[in-house]
């Protein structure tokens, strides 16, 4: 899932905008053949449609487009466009389904737990819609793999739920000319934004820059399970608005979403001159990894400490030894935390490095949040800084809290 930035840029009433052109793929695919019988059928409400109709049919079955995450964003994302004949429809994710996930990605049942959520929510769209060719990249989007991944999709929809993840996928579609519609996230509000080459700001024009972990995603702050149905179905219109040239998309527009209010705001904002991506003078030329990015097989490999064990070696003679670094945000260590466990956010972990804790290089280190992510990453850049013995407490505070201390408030 995705979380969704705060924040109060300059509001204007959005003049309105002319309709979009269509936008050819990088690669002009082969003419489709015509709509048959059956495709007739299918979308026969589609072709009543006069900003559609045949030819905006045949357009989308031409079409190619990219999904990133197949979590609650990408889920009702993908499931509207499969539904629409996307032709060609990639899904971008690298996780697992998990039984937390169930109550938002629409895609997967309890049967899915612990399958490769791209994989399974490409035989869920195939599924749907045998006529389409859907394509599961399982496999984590860094700025080595980015190029050869987006160059066979014509447009990006982004629903990944890392900030560093959304600065990679934005500068890339700005850097190869992709358009893109973005959202994201949080608690029980939303927000989405398109961008169009040559047409707009992008979103580092809105975000200049945020790191990781400075927002909780929805594992740390929760999320109302419709919310991503919402805006992922918001993130569909506007990639099919965008590959047939019809209406007026968010470009230049941040639509916000409040389910509590139920209501919908929008913010009108301006391609920033001195934008690092897009700006007049850009400063980033290549898609480039997030400060303390580690790739998968780096985190996979990270050593673990269940709770139990964990337990029974602070209870040993050489507890003392031993040394707990809590990765969560102040306010959440404050709220709830280990005994003997010291605070360095994982932020800071990513800007400074672990200087600050003079880490003896034959301590063991057990590296602690609240459900394992981020202290995952931490142990894992502990390792590569050359943290001889780092431990990340599988499971997180949430397994302590079930296996060891109830009463232990998070």
């Amino acid at each position: 899932m995705s979380s969704t930035i705060s924040s109060t840029p300059a509001a204007s009433a959005a003049p309105p905008a002319p309709a979009a052109p269509p936008l050819p793929a990088a690669t002009p695919p082969p003419a489709a053949p015509p709509l048959s019988p059956a495709e007739r059928e299918r979308y026969s409400r589609h072709l009543l449609l006069p900003e559609i109709g045949p030819a905006g049919q045949q357009r989308l079955k031409q079409a190619r487009v990219l999904v990133i995450g197949a979590g609650g964003l990408g889920c009702p994302a993908a499931l509207y466009l499969a539904a629409a004949g996307v032709g060609t429809l990639g899904l971008l994710d690298f996780d697992r389904v998990d039984a937390s996930n169930l109550h938002r990605q629409v895609l997967f049942t309890l049967e899915d737990v612990g399958a490769p959520k791209a994989e399974r929510a490409r035989e869920r769209l195939a599924a749907l819609n045998p006529g389409i060719n859907v394509v599961a990249h399982q496999t984590e989007l860094c700025a080595a793999n980015v190029r050869a991944l987006f160059e066979d999709y014509e447009l990006i929809v982004d629903g990944s739920d890392r900030i560093g993840t959304r600065y990679l996928v934005n500068d890339a579609c700005v850097l190869y000319g992709k358009p893109l519609v973005s959202a994201a996230i949080h608690r029980f509000e939303g927000q989405a934004m398109s961008y169009s080459p040559g047409r707009g700001p992008c979103y580092r024009c809105l975000f200049p820059e945020i790191r990781d972990g400075v927002l909780p995603n929805c594992a740390q702050a929760g999320v109302l399970g419709v919310l991503p149905g919402v805006l992922g179905t918001v993130q569909a219109t506007e990639a099919i608005k965008l590959l047939l040239g019809i209406g007026e998309p968010l470009i230049g527009r941040v639509l916000v979403y409040d389910a509590l209010s139920l209501r919908f705001d929008e913010f009108h904002i301006e391609r920033r001159p001195e934008c690092a991506v897009c700006g007049d003078h850009p400063s980033i030329r290549e898609p480039r990894d997030p400060p303390g990015f580690c790739t998968v097989e780096e985190q996979q490999r990270v050593p673990r400490i269940s709770a139990r064990e964990l337990a029974r070696r602070l209870a040993a003679a050489d507890a003392a030894a031993l040394r707990l670094i809590d990765v969560r945000e102040p306010d959440e260590y404050a709220r709830g935390h280990l005994a003997r466990a010291e605070n360095l956010p994982l932020a800071r972990i990513e800007e400074h490095g672990f200087a600050e804790l003079a880490l003896a290089r034959e301590a063991p280190v057990v590296f602690i949040c609240r459900s394992g992510v981020r202290s995952l990453k931490a142990c894992a850049l502990a390792r590569r800084a050359g943290v001889a013995t780092p431990l990340q407490l599988e499971g997180g505070l949430l397994a302590w809290q079930a296996a060891i201390e109830p009463s232990l408030p998070l």
